[in-house]
Order: structure tokens, then sequence, then C-alpha cells
């Protein structure tokens, strides 16, 4: 019809192909490294290396260290995180350990408590954004 726009369903990503799934009440002691992207529902007292994505549902707990390409946590994690990619915290989502990533979205309600890093993929460094002026400079050199 003349005159009227057609409205279209909002554009809903397919699911990722997800390689491990550890569902909800399942308690791994150990390390884990996974070439596919991963899904902790469950405990985990261990490190986890993922060559992909990995996503840590509201149930799932972690004590121990993340290296990942990108990273969603609505659980609990304990240990430092390493993210080549985006790391994204959701609001139900408790982080105590260091961060580096090069893409950081932290939603309202959330906890984090350590140090941040952000990392460039152009750089082979990275620099710690501790600044008074919160503009993604390195402050180090700043006369007070």
């Amino acid at each position: 019809m003349l005159g009227k726009t057609k409205t279209s369903a909002p554009v809903v990503e397919a699911p990722a192909k997800v390689g491990t799934i550890i569902g909800p009440g399942a308690i791994i002691n150990g390390n884990l490294t996974a070439p596919e992207p991963v899904r902790l529902d469950g405990t985990m007292n261990g490190d986890i290396s993922c060559e992909k994505n990995l996503v840590l549902g509201p149930e799932g707990q972690l004590k121990g260290n993340i290296n990942a390409q990108n990273v969603i946590i609505s659980g609990k994690v304990d240990g430092d995180i390493m993210v080549r990619g985006k790391l994204e915290l959701l609001s139900t989502g408790r982080v105590v350990g260091n961060i580096t990533a090069r893409s950081l979205v932290i939603d309202e309600d959330a906890f984090f408590d350590g140090r941040c890093t952000m990392s460039s993929s152009q750089a082979a460094s990275s620099s710690y954004i501790d600044g008074p002026t919160g503009d993604g400079e390195d402050d180090a050199d700043d006369e007070f």
C-alpha cells in the first residue's frame, strides 16, 4: 500500500554454535582448554582457555582465570580475565579480579572489583587507564 511503511520484526541473531556446555549443578575441578565456544552454567575451579567465545550464565561460577576471544558474564568470576576482543559484564555479573580487554561493557548493577587494562588491537603493548581525566590517555606523566 502507498503511504504506509512496512513494520518488520526485530532482527534476532541466531545463537552461536557452542562446542562445550557445562550445565547447572556440574562441578569441575581442573583446567579447560577448548577450540570452540564454551558455555558455563555450573561451577568450575580452574582456568578456562577458549579460542573463541565464552558465556558464563547466571548460575555459572568460576574460581580461576579466563583467556578467550570474547566473553559474556552474567555469573560470578573470581580470577583474572584476558579477552582479545570484547568483554560484557551483565547486570547479574560479578567479577573479582583484573581485566584485560580491547573493549569493555559493564551494565548497571554489575559488580567489578579489580583493575582494568585496555589493550589495543594494533599495538602489542597495553596501557592502563588510571588517570583522573578518564580520557583513555596514560596519565602517568601528568603533574598534580
